[in-house]
């Protein structure tokens, strides 16, 4: 598994957007996205840590590999 980099919120939005995720709603600084019934919660800091954005690609069941692609 290659190493999560620290990134924003933004980021981690713009990636999983190109994944085929939609943007559902915002509440506060938290972002809920939607792929068919996959759902994931994206907190929208600065930066990210790497054990939250793990955290955020183990809900959306996408892997680390096909997350950086993207990136």
């Amino acid at each position: 598994m290659p190493k999560l980099p620290r990134i924003s919120g933004t980021e981690i939005v713009s990636a999983l957007t190109r994944l085929g995720f939609e943007k559902i709603r915002q509440s506060g600084s938290h972002v809920i996205m939607r792929r068919g019934s996959k759902g994931c919660v994206v907190p929208m800091h600065d930066e990210v840590r790497v054990g939250t954005l793990a955290g955020v690609l183990r809900q959306a069941e996408v892997s680390a590999e096909e997350f950086i692609e993207v990136l």
